[in-house]
């Protein structure tokens, strides 16, 4: 039985976790962990990680009347991990394991990609914490892919290996080239090439929330006169205000779902295709017929949208492998908490 800390942490937010990991007996089998304390934090509140560290484990001795000997920890971080050392791209914040370590006088600290701590989330997961968006028989042994559309738009693969784990890769598949499959996503090529003088286009500029704002303007300059009233105030208001907290992507999304402005029913079916497309190219190079995961909070607040057909239609629409793309598992993950999941197992190993 091992007391391990686990933490997922980004530029807005940190969550922190401290787990109780009892080993299995069965080597193919995940360790129990039951979670005795969690917490999230704003993270730009703190001037370092340490101090926030410091408070949650007081926190929840303070809690729970009792000290906790924490052996081990291992943080998913928003941003490239090299030598156990991060950076963090949205926070101010320079991150060492080995430091980590020594401030918290702990046997052990890890630092990991948080996309790689979603992936290794995943086996944490149990039906309950995703939806099945293509119901084929999985291959355990058969890679499996993961990719999800936020600010910007992560990728990474696990493959099996002996002794029940996962190994985990990271990709940079989402600056690859985004490749049009229709006249109109080519004038979106070409109107994102234009609008920011880029020489080349990359899938995140469309399949991402940042993308969603691009797309709806690239539509308002090509269909001017369907532009609601109700969007139009919106969308001076977020050109306008950049300091409002006016999310325009959120609101194209919400009055897609309500389904009353054809715009954003637009802009969001251009995404939700793209996005699908892009799920399958990931998948053709790969072949995850372990299963394909697409992740983040984003595809949980659109779940109406991709259940509609558009993402699988695109998924499957690469010619001659369409029928290898109708025999790979498709999963919606709708846990927010799979990157937490995923540092407390490997902080296990």
């Amino acid at each position: 039985m091992s007391i391990l800390l686990a933490g997922d942490i980004g530029g807005t937010k940190t969550s922190l976790r401290i787990v109780d990991s009892k080993s299995s007996n069965n080597i193919n089998s995940l360790p129990q962990q039951i979670t005795l304390y969690e917490k999230t934090y704003p993270s730009k509140k703190y001037s370092a990680l340490v101090p926030m560290l410091q408070e949650f484990i007081q926190e929840a001795t303070d809690n729970s009347n009792k000290s906790f000997k924490v052996e081990k920890a291992c943080f998913g971080i928003a941003g490239p991990v090299v030598n156990n050392t991060s950076e963090l791209t949205n926070l101010n914040w320079y991150l060492d394991g080995d430091l980590l370590r020594q401030d918290l006088s702990l046997n052990k600290v890890t630092l990991i990609n948080d996309y790689a701590a979603i992936g290794y989330g995943i086996s944490g997961l149990t039906s309950d914490d995703f939806y099945i968006l293509q119901d084929v028989q999985s291959d355990p042994q058969a890679p499996v892919a993961i990719l999800g559309a936020g600010t910007g738009l992560g990728e990474c693969f696990l493959v099996p290996s002996n002794g029940g784990n996962t190994r985990v890769f990271a990709s940079e598949g989402s600056h690859a080239d985004f490749a049009p499959r229709s006249v109109l996503e080519f004038e979106l090529l070409n109107y994102i090439r234009e609008k920011y003088h880029l020489e080349r286009v990359s899938v995140e500029r469309v399949v991402s929330g940042r993308g969603i704002a691009t797309v709806y303007q690239f539509l308002r300059e090509h269909y001017p006169d369907q532009e609601s009233k109700t969007l139009a105030q919106i969308y001076r208001s977020w050109q306008e205000e950049p300091g409002a907290n006016i999310d325009l992507s959120a609101e194209i999304s919400k009055k897609a779902i309500e389904r009353d402005d054809f715009l954003c029913r637009q802009a969001m079916q251009l995404f939700v295709g793209a996005y699908g497309a892009e799920a399958g190219n990931l998948a053709l190079k790969l072949l995850p017929y372990g299963g394909l995961y697409v992740v983040g909070g984003f595809a949980t607040k659109i779940l109406p949208l991709m259940q509609q057909g558009d993402f699988l239609k695109a998924f499957h629409a690469k010619g001659r492998m369409k029928t290898l793309m109708q025999k790979i598992p498709v999963y919606i993950v709708l846990n927010p908490k799979v990157g937490l999941i995923g540092a407390a197992l490997y902080a296990a190993r």
